[in-house]
Protein backbone atom coordinates (compact mmCIF):
# COMPACT_ATOMS: atom_id res chain seq x y z
CA UNK A 1 0.00 0.00 0.00
CA UNK A 2 1.95 3.07 -1.51
CA UNK A 3 1.79 7.00 -0.53
CA UNK A 4 -0.38 7.34 -4.23
CA UNK A 5 -2.98 4.63 -3.03
CA UNK A 6 -3.94 6.43 0.24
CA UNK A 7 -4.43 9.35 -1.21
CA UNK A 8 -7.15 8.41 -4.00
CA UNK A 9 -8.36 6.08 -1.23
CA UNK A 10 -8.89 9.68 0.60
CA UNK A 11 -9.81 11.16 -2.24
CA UNK A 12 -12.27 9.19 -3.22
CA UNK A 13 -14.34 9.14 0.41
CA UNK A 14 -14.23 13.03 -0.15
CA UNK A 15 -11.68 13.09 3.15
CA UNK A 16 -8.74 16.10 3.44
CA UNK A 17 -5.35 14.40 2.57
CA UNK A 18 -3.63 16.54 5.60
CA UNK A 19 -7.05 15.13 8.04
CA UNK A 20 -6.93 11.34 6.59
CA UNK A 21 -3.41 10.75 7.29
CA UNK A 22 -3.71 12.33 10.64
CA UNK A 23 -6.46 10.00 11.00
CA UNK A 24 -4.41 6.82 9.89
CA UNK A 25 -1.54 7.56 12.12
CA UNK A 26 -3.61 8.08 15.55
CA UNK A 27 -5.45 4.79 14.10
CA UNK A 28 -1.71 3.08 13.82
CA UNK A 29 -0.45 4.62 17.66
CA UNK A 30 -3.85 3.60 18.97
CA UNK A 31 -3.68 0.14 17.41
CA UNK A 32 0.12 -0.15 18.83
CA UNK A 33 -1.03 0.91 22.12
CA UNK A 34 -3.10 -2.39 22.71
CA UNK A 35 -0.54 -4.89 20.88
CA UNK A 36 2.12 -3.61 23.23
CA UNK A 37 -0.21 -3.68 26.37
CA UNK A 38 -1.47 -7.04 25.47
CA UNK A 39 2.16 -8.66 25.01
CA UNK A 40 3.23 -6.82 28.16
CA UNK A 41 0.45 -8.19 30.27
CA UNK A 42 1.06 -11.80 28.84
CA UNK A 43 5.11 -11.11 30.24
CA UNK A 44 3.99 -9.81 33.66
CA UNK A 45 1.61 -12.79 33.97
CA UNK A 46 4.07 -15.29 33.54
CA UNK A 47 7.12 -14.21 35.15
CA UNK A 48 5.13 -12.85 37.89
CA UNK A 49 3.25 -14.77 40.38
CA UNK A 50 2.44 -12.69 43.76
CA UNK A 51 -1.17 -11.17 42.60
CA UNK A 52 -0.83 -7.82 43.99
CA UNK A 53 2.97 -7.42 42.34
CA UNK A 54 1.49 -8.68 39.39
CA UNK A 55 -1.40 -5.83 39.80
CA UNK A 56 0.90 -2.88 40.15
CA UNK A 57 2.97 -4.02 37.66
CA UNK A 58 0.28 -4.20 34.46
CA UNK A 59 -1.33 -0.71 35.72
CA UNK A 60 2.46 1.04 35.46
CA UNK A 61 2.78 -0.43 32.40
CA UNK A 62 -0.44 0.94 31.29
CA UNK A 63 -0.12 4.69 32.70
CA UNK A 64 3.06 4.47 30.74
CA UNK A 65 2.25 3.13 27.50
CA UNK A 66 -0.83 5.53 27.57
CA UNK A 67 1.37 8.54 28.27
CA UNK A 68 3.96 7.93 25.26
CA UNK A 69 0.38 7.15 22.93
CA UNK A 70 -0.87 10.05 24.09
CA UNK A 71 2.17 12.31 23.55
CA UNK A 72 2.69 11.42 19.91
CA UNK A 73 -1.00 11.82 18.86
CA UNK A 74 -1.09 14.92 20.49
CA UNK A 75 1.96 16.17 18.69
CA UNK A 76 0.00 15.06 15.41
CA UNK A 77 -2.68 16.79 15.61
CA UNK A 78 -1.05 20.04 17.26
CA UNK A 79 1.70 20.56 14.88
CA UNK A 80 0.07 22.57 12.50
CA UNK A 81 -1.47 25.03 14.85
CA UNK A 82 0.70 28.00 15.51
CA UNK A 83 0.32 28.97 18.65
CA UNK A 84 -0.30 26.11 21.42
CA UNK A 85 -2.19 28.62 24.04
CA UNK A 86 -4.86 29.60 21.20
CA UNK A 87 -5.43 25.64 21.07
CA UNK A 88 -5.30 24.91 24.58
CA UNK A 89 -7.78 27.97 24.93
CA UNK A 90 -10.45 26.98 22.29
CA UNK A 91 -9.70 23.11 23.28
CA UNK A 92 -10.67 24.20 26.98
CA UNK A 93 -13.48 26.38 25.97
CA UNK A 94 -15.32 23.39 24.31
CA UNK A 95 -14.56 20.37 26.68
CA UNK A 96 -15.20 22.51 29.60
CA UNK A 97 -19.16 21.62 29.20
CA UNK A 98 -19.51 19.04 27.15
CA UNK A 99 -16.82 16.75 29.85
CA UNK A 100 -17.73 18.10 32.93
CA UNK A 101 -17.59 14.62 34.31
CA UNK A 102 -15.12 13.06 32.94
CA UNK A 103 -12.73 15.99 34.07
CA UNK A 104 -13.67 15.64 37.29
CA UNK A 105 -13.30 11.70 37.55
CA UNK A 106 -9.64 12.66 35.94
CA UNK A 107 -9.22 15.17 38.68
CA UNK A 108 -10.67 12.77 41.48
CA UNK A 109 -8.04 10.43 40.08
CA UNK A 110 -4.93 12.68 40.33
CA UNK A 111 -5.93 13.25 43.74
CA UNK A 112 -5.79 9.68 44.57
CA UNK A 113 -2.41 9.20 43.45
CA UNK A 114 -1.35 12.49 45.16
CA UNK A 115 -3.21 12.31 48.93
CA UNK A 116 -3.38 8.28 48.64
CA UNK A 117 -6.83 8.27 50.54
CA UNK A 118 -6.89 4.56 49.59
CA UNK A 119 -5.26 2.29 47.17
CA UNK A 120 -6.07 -1.42 46.05
CA UNK A 121 -6.82 -3.83 48.61
CA UNK A 122 -8.20 -1.12 50.80
CA UNK A 123 -11.42 -1.57 52.83
CA UNK A 124 -13.00 1.80 52.41
CA UNK A 125 -16.80 3.19 53.01
CA UNK A 126 -17.58 6.41 50.35
CA UNK A 127 -21.19 7.84 51.32
CA UNK A 128 -23.38 4.70 51.44
CA UNK A 129 -21.31 2.14 49.93
CA UNK A 130 -18.21 -0.12 51.29
CA UNK A 131 -16.23 -2.46 49.80
CA UNK A 132 -12.43 -3.75 49.63
CA UNK A 133 -10.60 -1.46 46.53
CA UNK A 134 -9.54 -3.87 43.93
CA UNK A 135 -9.03 -1.68 41.21
CA UNK A 136 -8.52 2.18 40.47
CA UNK A 137 -8.88 3.51 37.00
CA UNK A 138 -8.11 7.06 35.63
CA UNK A 139 -11.91 7.83 35.66
CA UNK A 140 -13.11 4.83 38.31
CA UNK A 141 -12.17 2.77 40.62
CA UNK A 142 -14.10 -0.78 41.83
CA UNK A 143 -15.57 -2.03 44.98
CA UNK A 144 -15.76 -5.42 46.25
CA UNK A 145 -19.04 -4.58 47.95
CA UNK A 146 -19.46 -5.41 52.02
CA UNK A 147 -22.70 -5.42 54.32
CA UNK A 148 -25.69 -3.81 52.66
CA UNK A 149 -27.86 -7.36 53.21
CA UNK A 150 -24.97 -8.98 54.53
CA UNK A 151 -24.27 -9.08 58.32
CA UNK A 152 -21.06 -7.93 60.23
CA UNK A 153 -19.71 -6.65 56.73
CA UNK A 154 -19.35 -9.63 54.53
CA UNK A 155 -18.32 -9.77 51.07
CA UNK A 156 -22.22 -9.56 49.33
CA UNK A 157 -19.86 -10.88 45.78
CA UNK A 158 -21.22 -7.62 44.11
CA UNK A 159 -18.82 -5.54 42.21
CA UNK A 160 -18.59 -1.96 42.18
CA UNK A 161 -17.88 0.69 39.96
CA UNK A 162 -18.15 4.46 41.15
CA UNK A 163 -16.88 7.45 39.63
CA UNK A 164 -13.17 8.83 40.75
CA UNK A 165 -15.52 12.40 40.89
CA UNK A 166 -17.07 10.92 44.39
CA UNK A 167 -13.46 11.25 46.27
CA UNK A 168 -14.01 15.14 45.82
CA UNK A 169 -17.55 15.18 47.13
CA UNK A 170 -18.66 12.50 49.93
CA UNK A 171 -17.01 11.15 52.76
CA UNK A 172 -14.21 8.34 52.77
CA UNK A 173 -13.62 6.50 55.47
CA UNK A 174 -10.42 3.83 55.44
CA UNK A 175 -10.35 0.94 57.33
CA UNK A 176 -6.88 -0.45 56.61
CA UNK A 177 -4.52 2.47 56.22
CA UNK A 178 -1.82 2.92 58.78
CA UNK A 179 -3.92 1.57 61.51
CA UNK A 180 -5.19 -1.64 60.64
CA UNK A 181 -7.60 -2.82 63.43
CA UNK A 182 -10.76 -1.60 63.92
CA UNK A 183 -12.74 -1.83 67.28
CA UNK A 184 -15.48 -4.03 67.98
CA UNK A 185 -18.20 -4.30 70.17
CA UNK A 186 -20.20 -7.34 71.55
CA UNK A 187 -23.08 -6.88 73.89
CA UNK A 188 -24.23 -9.38 76.67
CA UNK A 189 -27.12 -8.65 78.25
CA UNK A 190 -27.64 -11.10 81.99
CA UNK A 191 -30.95 -10.99 84.29
CA UNK A 192 -30.47 -8.72 87.24
CA UNK A 193 -30.54 -11.95 89.11
CA UNK A 194 -27.42 -13.10 87.82
CA UNK A 195 -24.18 -12.83 89.77
CA UNK A 196 -22.74 -9.63 87.39
CA UNK A 197 -19.26 -9.89 88.37
CA UNK A 198 -18.42 -13.29 87.93
CA UNK A 199 -19.98 -12.96 84.56
CA UNK A 200 -17.69 -9.62 83.33
CA UNK A 201 -14.91 -11.69 84.53
CA UNK A 202 -15.18 -14.50 82.32
CA UNK A 203 -16.49 -12.39 79.23
CA UNK A 204 -12.95 -10.73 79.73
CA UNK A 205 -11.31 -13.93 80.20
CA UNK A 206 -12.93 -14.98 76.81
CA UNK A 207 -11.82 -11.45 75.45
CA UNK A 208 -8.04 -11.79 76.14
CA UNK A 209 -8.16 -15.07 74.82
CA UNK A 210 -9.28 -13.89 71.25
CA UNK A 211 -7.88 -10.38 71.05
CA UNK A 212 -5.25 -9.81 73.40
CA UNK A 213 -2.42 -11.16 71.19
CA UNK A 214 -3.27 -8.06 68.97
CA UNK A 215 -2.37 -5.27 71.39
CA UNK A 216 1.13 -5.12 70.91
CA UNK A 217 0.94 -4.92 66.94
CA UNK A 218 -1.91 -2.97 67.28
CA UNK A 219 0.62 -0.62 69.16
CA UNK A 220 3.12 -0.34 66.94
CA UNK A 221 1.40 0.37 64.57
CA UNK A 222 -0.23 3.41 66.21
CA UNK A 223 2.84 4.85 66.81
CA UNK A 224 3.69 4.75 63.09
CA UNK A 225 0.50 6.07 62.20
CA UNK A 226 1.19 8.92 64.92
CA UNK A 227 3.38 10.42 62.81
CA UNK A 228 1.17 11.23 60.11
CA UNK A 229 -2.09 11.72 62.22
CA UNK A 230 -3.22 12.53 65.57
CA UNK A 231 -4.14 9.62 66.88
CA UNK A 232 -4.20 8.97 70.37
CA UNK A 233 -5.15 5.68 72.07
CA UNK A 234 -4.36 5.02 75.97
CA UNK A 235 -5.80 1.48 76.29
CA UNK A 236 -5.71 -1.29 73.25
CA UNK A 237 -6.57 -4.51 75.68
CA UNK A 238 -10.02 -5.95 75.91
CA UNK A 239 -11.97 -4.14 78.28
CA UNK A 240 -16.01 -5.64 79.59
CA UNK A 241 -18.31 -2.16 80.15
CA UNK A 242 -21.09 -2.50 82.76
CA UNK A 243 -24.39 -0.73 82.23
CA UNK A 244 -28.31 -1.47 82.95
CA UNK A 245 -30.86 -1.91 80.75
CA UNK A 246 -34.99 -3.09 81.20
CA UNK A 247 -34.37 -6.42 81.07
CA UNK A 248 -30.98 -6.96 82.70
CA UNK A 249 -27.36 -5.73 83.60
CA UNK A 250 -25.83 -5.31 79.90
CA UNK A 251 -22.19 -6.01 79.86
CA UNK A 252 -20.48 -5.14 76.62
CA UNK A 253 -16.90 -6.53 75.46
CA UNK A 254 -14.86 -3.83 73.53
CA UNK A 255 -11.89 -5.53 72.12
CA UNK A 256 -9.64 -4.82 68.81
CA UNK A 257 -9.76 -6.55 65.79
CA UNK A 258 -9.04 -7.33 61.81
CA UNK A 259 -12.05 -5.45 60.26
CA UNK A 260 -12.10 -8.91 57.67
CA UNK A 261 -12.05 -10.58 60.54
CA UNK A 262 -15.13 -8.77 62.61
CA UNK A 263 -17.44 -11.89 62.43
CA UNK A 264 -15.45 -14.72 62.84
CA UNK A 265 -14.62 -12.95 65.94
CA UNK A 266 -17.84 -12.85 67.51
CA UNK A 267 -18.79 -16.31 66.09
CA UNK A 268 -15.66 -17.81 68.14
CA UNK A 269 -16.47 -15.20 71.41
CA UNK A 270 -20.58 -16.27 71.61
CA UNK A 271 -19.79 -19.76 71.23
CA UNK A 272 -17.06 -19.60 74.12
CA UNK A 273 -19.81 -17.43 76.24
CA UNK A 274 -22.60 -20.39 76.14
CA UNK A 275 -20.41 -22.72 76.72
CA UNK A 276 -19.16 -21.05 79.84
CA UNK A 277 -22.44 -19.91 81.07
CA UNK A 278 -23.98 -23.08 80.67
CA UNK A 279 -21.92 -24.02 83.27
CA UNK A 280 -22.78 -21.31 85.75
CA UNK A 281 -26.16 -21.98 87.60
CA UNK A 282 -25.94 -18.38 89.18
CA UNK A 283 -25.42 -16.54 85.70
CA UNK A 284 -28.21 -16.62 82.73
CA UNK A 285 -28.43 -14.62 79.60
CA UNK A 286 -31.61 -11.98 79.70
CA UNK A 287 -34.42 -11.37 77.43
CA UNK A 288 -37.11 -8.91 77.41
CA UNK A 289 -40.09 -10.06 79.50
CA UNK A 290 -43.66 -9.15 80.68
CA UNK A 291 -45.38 -8.87 83.65
CA UNK A 292 -48.54 -8.56 83.85
CA UNK A 293 -51.88 -9.03 86.45
CA UNK A 294 -55.62 -9.53 85.85
CA UNK A 295 -57.69 -6.93 87.17
CA UNK A 296 -58.33 -7.27 90.75
CA UNK A 297 -55.93 -10.27 91.60
CA UNK A 298 -53.13 -8.27 93.10
CA UNK A 299 -55.97 -7.44 95.80
CA UNK A 300 -57.28 -10.50 95.97
CA UNK A 301 -53.36 -12.35 96.56
CA UNK A 302 -52.67 -9.97 99.49
CA UNK A 303 -55.86 -10.18 100.88
CA UNK A 304 -55.11 -14.33 101.13
CA UNK A 305 -51.69 -13.23 102.57
CA UNK A 306 -53.10 -11.12 105.13
CA UNK A 307 -55.28 -13.97 106.39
Amino acid sequence: MNKSFIENLLRWGHIDPILGYKILISLFFTGLFYILKSISHRIINTHIKDLRTRYFARKRIDYILFAVTAFFIFRIWVLDIGSLGTFLGLLSAGVAVALKDPLMDLAGWMFMLWRKPFTVGDRIQIGPHKGDVIDIRPFQFTLLEIENWVKAEQSTGRVIHIPNSRVLTEMVANYTQSFEYIWNEIPVLVTFESNYKKAKKILLKIARKHAEHLSRDAEERLKEAAKKYMIIYTKFTPIVYTSVEDSGVLLTIRYLCSPRKRRETESKIWEDILDSFNQEPDVELAYPTIRYYRRGEENEQQHTKCN
